[in-house]
């Protein structure tokens, strides 16, 4: 009998009849849009059960003839045809809203098996269109694309519809299918092209500034709000069947992961995973594509290239393309908080449609959430792409809300991934450009921090914690990552802070002098290397190792003359706040010695070798009974700071650096982003098939 069922008895089981139905649709025979099966198909309570080789039948089939019956056009015009029906509808009976739900449930089931086995390039194997004789309803607008079609009704159903005990369902499903269908970019490479094929994406990207601000509004407010479906409405739902057994689509979904979605396993296991809210993470992750997408564009103008006089005729001929303006990264970047009604000078919003935000609840919320990688994304997105949100962190005074998470995460830092310790530590990069929170930081006094475990902090201010993390951050890379641009972010926030550091505590100062003596010895390392030349050419692959060794210690050379620079700005701006500054540099005092002559390094040290002798002095001609302990050194400091009036002293120019984004973020952020929707978010897709980054073939791409 194969996939297709035999035509079930007159007065058969639902299940016989559910079987045929979708039997039916799967396939060789095309229905009209007008037919009644589709409503004997929607409207059906799914509780039939498939073996897994049978659900891969089933959408293989369905692959083979929907060129001939156009059955996904259709269905997805039916799923646009029952939202209108639910939106226009007001207070919508339950069963326009399963009706809706088992529509999009089955066009995500088999548009995901279409997407992750198309064997073109261009995805045509969808046949979004429908046949040329199908006769359509009077209304319906044939020159409107189906992408279009479904994607603005999809859009408008969740930026128009409350998420209720009702409504909950069938929002999580639409967000599982917009995750579906914006997974054609998977498909493509890391960078983008014009030869891209995203016929959903690039829908939503072209739908009116009022839909895209109230999307927007609705995917933070979901993630903000963290509605949860309730289990009533999840039990209520036919395809769970008695005892938990899953029906057809559900099975699709458990049964074959590695092509299917698997969208309600957090309300039927008890894994602890349960305290996740999938509505708020899977409306987070759908947001996070939204605004990182970068659709490429071919310019109207194409450039010849004649820079060489004696070229022919055959000149070559360069395409230049562009990004087009991105909707929901616009209206995120211009979002205003709603506790705030600006307006620009002329009275009137300075681009049209301003998306007002509860500020107050998403730092929050963030401020719950930074242990998971999504949500510090989002925090990047925001602190990077919308000055409002970034001047409204800035002056809030409970600063701890975020970055003890962000400090605590970065302790764990061998725990995490790359990418999350990069967008952390570019998150305080862009906080300690501000003055004001590098000042606010030290006046916040930290009663204990239980996570780090190397030494007890007690009563130490939150910059002095910052200083310790940035630290002990570098010497994780040192060891682990060796990765410069680390290196450099974080040596880049030490040297914001540095002229506003108040009080550092003793054991950050401590290790604020021996991150100057690890870097040196890393240093003294490469110059051994470099001084070992000669032997090393010997080697035939030594001349590659001479560069590499010889393009290190320069960048070495510069980051220690940053952390003199650290150091000198704390000296030469904050030193009578900062006596036990003052003590750690006295106490190790020789780890400067080697580098007093160094032409890089000589004028820098002359201001610390000027405090040195200041302090040193002092104490020399003092009378002491008994030996200098750590107690009387540091009240001689305290005491001295009072005389010491900076004289001799060199004033460089403050160092300050700023964060830009690279010429190129999307070839970081798109692929980053479905990395992380394939690794939370329950999605999985076949690993074969994605070419936006590198794949191991032997796992599965999922969590």
């Amino acid at each position: 009998m194969g996939v297709v069922p035999s035509t079930p008895r007159h007065n058969g089981s639902t299940t016989e009849t559910a079987e045929y139905l979708i039997g039916t649709f799967v396939g060789e025979k095309s229905f009209p849009l007008a037919s009644d099966f589709w409503q004997k198909l929607l409207e059906l309570p799914l509780t039939l059960r498939w073996a897994p080789h049978r659900v891969r039948q089933a959408c293989q089939l369905f692959a083979q003839n929907n060129h001939q019956t156009r059955h996904l056009a259709k269905i997805l015009i039916h799923l646009s045809w029952c939202l209108q029906e639910a939106i226009g509808t007001s207070g919508s009976s339950s069963s326009v809203y399963m009706k809706s739900v088992n529509a999009v449930y089955i066009s995500s089931v088999f548009l995901k098996y279409m997407i992750e086995n198309s064997q073109s390039d261009n995805i045509k194997e969808l046949c979004l269109s429908l046949p040329e004789n199908e006769q359509v309803p009077k209304d319906f607008v044939t020159d409107q694309s189906i992408e279009n079609l479904v994607m603005h009704n999809v859009l408008t159903f969740l930026g128009s519809i409350d998420v209720s005990r009702t409504t909950s369902l069938l929002h999580q499903e639409l967000l599982n299918f917009m995750l579906v269908a914006m997974a054609t970019q998977l498909r493509s490479g890391p960078s983008p092209e014009p030869k891209d094929v995203n016929p959903f994406i690039d829908a939503v990207m072209s739908q009116e500034k009022l839909l895209v601000s109230s999307v927007v509004l609705r995917l933070l407010l979901n993630y903000i709000m963290r509605p949860r479906i309730p289990l009533s409405s999840v039990a209520s739902y036919s395809i769970f069947s008695e005892e938990s057994q899953p029906g057809v689509l559900q099975r699709v979904g458990s049964a074959a992961a590695n092509f299917v979605l698997l969208p309600f396993n957090y309300w039927v296991t008890s894994n602890g995973e349960g305290s996740k809210n999938q509505l708020a993470d899977c409306s987070l992750h759908v947001l996070l594509i939204l605004i990182h997408y970068h659709k490429c564009v071919v310019s109207d103008k194409s450039i010849t290239d004649r820079s060489d006089d004696s070229a022919t005729s055959d000149s070559v001929s360069k395409v230049n393309t562009y990004f087009a303006v991105n909707p929901y990264s616009k209206a995120l970047g211009n979002a205003r908080d709603i506790e705030f009604d600006r307006v620009d000078v002329e009275g009137s919003p300075p681009n049209g449609s301003v998306l007002r935000l509860p500020f107050a609840s998403l730092f929050d919320t963030l401020g719950m959430c930074l242990a998971d990688e999504s949500a510090v994304l989002l925090l990047y997105s925001l602190v990077q792409g919308n000055s409002g949100f970034l001047e409204y962190v800035l002056v809030r005074t409970d600063l701890d809300t975020l970055l003890m998470p962000i400090l605590e995460t970065l302790y764990t830092a061998s725990r995490r991934t790359s990418n999350q310790i990069y967008m952390l530590l570019i998150i305080l990069l862009i906080l300690s450009q501000d003055s004001s929170f590098n000042a606010s930081i030290h006046k916040m006094i930290l009663r204990g921090v239980p996570w780090y475990k190397e030494h007890l902090l007690h009563q130490t201010s939150l910059g002095s914690l910052v200083v310790i993390i940035l630290i002990r951050t570098v010497q994780y890379n040192l060891s682990k990552l060796q990765d410069f641009y680390l290196h450099t972010t974080c040596l880049a926030t030490l040297a914001n802070m540095a002229p506003h550091v108040f009080r550092l505590s003793a054991y950050a100062s401590q290790r604020l002098v021996s991150l100057f003596y690890m870097l040196s010895r890393k240093y003294n390392k490469l110059v051994e290397l470099q001084d070992d030349k000669p032997q090393i050419k010997a080697i035939s692959t030594g001349d590659r190792l001479v560069e590499d060794a010889s393009a290190e210690l320069q960048i070495y050379t510069d980051f220690l003359r940053i952390v003199l620079e650290i150091l000198n700005a704390i000296l030469t701006y904050a030193l009578p706040r900062n006596p036990e500054v003052v003590y750690a540099i006295m106490h190790r005092q020789e780890v400067f010695q080697p580098f007093k002559n160094h032409p890089r390094f000589t004028e820098l040290l002359e201001n610390i070798y000027n405090v040195l002798d200041f302090f040193n002095s002092r104490m020399d001609s003092q009378r002491l009974d008994g030996e200098w302990s750590v107690e009387k050194v540091m009240l001689f400091i305290i005491n001295n700071c009072r005389f010491w009036r900076g004289e001799g002293m060199k004033m460089f120019t403050q160092l300050h650096f700023s964060y830009e984004q690279e010429s190129h973020p999307e070839e970081f952020f798109i692929p980053y982003v479905w990395q992380l929707v394939l690794s939370h978010c329950g999605f999985s897709f076949n690993a074969s098939a994605i070419n936006l980054f590198p794949v191991d073939l032997h796992v599965n791409v999922s969590r």
